[in-house]
Order: C-alpha cells, then structure tokens, then sequence
C-alpha cells in the first residue's frame, strides 16, 4: 500500500507475533511547501504511519506517551478482544506521560481501518492524532476470494481537518465544524501527493474520513465501484459504479476502477469550500459591487490597498499580495495552462501509457495530442439559445412606460430577530 505523503510502519518477528512500537508525541509536518503546524501524532508525523498486517497474524503494538496529557489508541473497525478496544476509562486506564502500554490480538478479518486516541479524544484528534491500519486478505482465505481482487496500484490516505489561524501553527481544538484547511494526510493542495498510475492498471484509493463533517469524494475521467468498507468487502451484487462516493464521519471507502483514459486528472472533495486553503467564512459576497470610488479614496491613506470579490474569488489567486508568516493563498497551484485556483482536499490521478509497473514516480504533466485541448474560438457563432428570463421583454415587445411608480419584483424585509427560524 501506498500511504500519500506518508509512510508504512515498519515491524519484527517475535517469535511468531508481528510486533509494532507506536510513539504518541508532539509533531511538525509541513501541509504544503511554506507552511507547517505544530501538531500532535505518531512517530514523528500527522497521520501516523499505516500499519500493515496480513489476516490471521497476531499483532503486539506497544504504545508510548511522549504527550503532555494521558492517552490511548482505539483501533477503529477491529474484531478483538474487548480490554484491547482502546477507550479509556471503559475498556483501559489511561496510558499516562512517559509510559508505555501494549495492545496484543489477532486481525481476524481483511479490510482497511483507522486508530485514533480514545482518550481527550476533542484535543487529541483535532492535534491531528490518527492513523491507518491495512489488514491484507490471507492467501487460503476461501471466503474472500473474488470479493478481494488484486490490484497494480493501492493507494490509501485519511481525511482530516484543522482550524489555525493565519500566521498561527496550532490548531484551535474547540472549533467544531468551520475549519480552514482540509486535508488529506495533513496535507493540502499543492502539497498533496499525484496518484501516478500505468494505463490498464486495476487501482484501488482506501479513504478514510476522521474530519467532523462528510466529504463526496469525486475522480474525474472514470467510473469507479466501491468495494470496500470498513466493515468489510462489498458483495459484487451489490456494487454499481460511480464517480463521487460520499464518505460519512467515522467510515472508510475502498474504490476500484481501470485506469484506461490517459490524462491528468483531477480527485477531490466535491465540496467546493473544502479545496480552498486558509478561507475566511465571515466575509460578505462583493461579486457586482463597484468598489471604484471607495478605491480611491482608500489608496489616498493605503496605496497598496487592492480590491478584491467584485468580479469573483479567482483575483486572490492573480495576485501577490503579501500575507503572514507561515499561511498559504487560499488558491494555488500552477498546472500546464496556468494557475489551477484550487487547495484542500484536491491532487490529481496521473495516468500514463509509458509507466512502468511498479513505477509510483511522478511522470511530470501529461503532453496532449494534437486537437485534443480546448481552445479560443474566433469564427463566426450563430445567436445561442437562451432561457427568456423573469426580466427579459418578450420578443419584439417594446418596453411600456409604467403608469405610476417603478416596478417591484421583490421587496426585501431586514429581519429584526430570530424568531420563527
């Protein structure tokens, strides 16, 4: 499996059990090139690294706590024993500063799942303390065979979301859903990882969402199915493709699909505000507002004041306007054409012809054939169809003075209050 922008934990035979030594501690990880927070994670970074096993092994993790505060680890979707499930207080004691416990079971079934702390679970998880864990199908396991299929590409990222200020680097632990960054991996476009694929390649994209909130998670140029979830293989009949899948809080999607269109292309949250960086939300909508004499009149006391929304958000990614220490544009990104204008939760599925197998290199931008890119008309265009909106006069009907007064389309009432909502 590759883990983007991450790494696989590795492990040591003891005799017969797979052993694995987790370090809970305080971290830096770099959400893209410029900017960096102080996070929380496991050994060294946010996400964690992805724990892979094989079904049937049993699996010793021993866990140590360089925090400040107590912890544990909740191995999210696993079939175990109960004194090994993670929650403090519930099913352990806290695991306190300086010590150090261990988990020991057996991973009974294939799958992909995620650990997390069970304990200040608020602060720790927003800190960015979370991880995968990738269970591989046992080779005499009758019962998957043909339900889990295997692939030339697995790929595998988490979901996860963080409120930090402009010029800040710790993340605000009580902001409930307005975030500023999404990420994958603690990571945001354009620091995100490629998926660098061969064309004809069975690829398999493990997602797992351990933000507040759900995310449509949508590729371009493909259908894909989804065969997989954290509670196990989807049956086949019960599969159908898709383009977006939505991945709740808590739940892990596994998609497959051919990469058999050559290209560049995109994969992203769907929600629009979720491929921004560093976004402010209280701001008012300026798009159609003449800020012109209000310009001059600024610039006389601040010449370098630049307005910015009368004509759309893509000016903020024209211009370079200077910002804080350790902050990045809300739109970035440079392709092949220009300015990409996005952030958060986006990269791209890089699919090659010419990719040797194995090969998770980047192949640069993907060199379009002749006549097939977009590009500027400048012939003679027939007059569109257009819809004849509520405004617009009827054809060939001239406009009538009105008898008295102005006409009224709509009459806008400023609320007083909070009542009836």
């Amino acid at each position: 499996v590759v883990t983007l922008n991450g790494w696989t934990l590795p492990w040591r035979m003891n005799n017969g059990v797979k052993e694995f030594h987790l370090v809970a501690e305080p971290v830096v990880r770099e959400f893209a090139p410029g900017f960096k927070g102080h996070l929380w994670g496991y050994n060294g970074q946010s996400p964690g690294p992805t724990i892979e096993v094989v079904e049937g092994d049993r699996v010793r993790i021993f866990v140590t706590n360089k925090l400040p505060e107590h912890t544990s680890i909740h191995w999210h979707g696993q079939r175990l024993p109960n004194g090994m499930d993670g929650v403090t207080g519930l099913n352990q004691p806290g695991i306190h500063p300086g010590k150090t416990f261990v988990y020991e079971f057996v991973a009974r079934r294939p799958g992909t799942f995620m650990y997390h702390p069970h304990a200040d679970e608020m602060t720790q998880m927003a800190m960015g303390m979370m991880g995968l864990w990738v269970t591989h199908p046992a080779p005499a396991a009758k019962k998957q065979q043909g339900l889990i299929e295997p692939v030339d590409r697995d790929f595998c990222f988490l979901l996860n979301a963080f409120d930090i200020e402009p010029g800040a680097a710790t993340p605000k632990i009580m902001t409930m859903l307005d975030f500023n960054l999404w990420c994958w991996n603690s990571r945001v476009f354009p620091g995100i990882d490629t998926l660098n694929v061969r064309k004809g390649d069975r690829v398999r994209i493990r997602v797992g969402n351990l933000t507040m909130t759900n995310h449509p998670i949508h590729l371009h140029g493909h259908e894909f199915t989804v065969t997989g979830t954290d509670g196990g293989p989807v049956p086949k009949t019960a599969r159908w493709p898709e383009v977006t899948t939505d991945v709740a809080v808590g739940q892990m999607r596994q998609i497959e699909f051919i990469a058999d269109e050559e290209g560049d292309w995109a994969f992203h949250c769907h929600k629009s505000h979720h491929t921004m960086n560093a976004m402010g939300h209280g701001l008012p909508t300026m798009i159609g507002v003449d800020h012109s004499q209000l310009a001059r009149q600024i610039t006389r006391l601040v010449p370098d004041y630049m307005v910015m929304g009368e004509r759309g958000m893509a000016d903020m990614a024209e211009m370079t306007m200077p910002l804080p220490d350790n902050t990045l544009p809300m739109m970035s990104g440079d392709g092949p054409f220009g300015g990409v204008e996005m952030g958060g939760m986006f990269s791209v599925l890089k699919v090659r012809k010419d990719q040797k197998a194995g090969d998770y290199s980047d192949p640069g931008w993907y060199r379009h054939p002749p006549g097939e890119v977009a590009f500027e008309w400048t012939g003679a265009l027939p007059e569109p169809a257009r819809f004849a909106a509520e405004t617009a006069l009827p054809k060939k009907q001239t406009q009538q003075k009105p008898a008295a007064g102005p006409t009224v389309e709509l009459r806008a009432r400023k609320p007083s209050g909070h009542s009836g909502h």
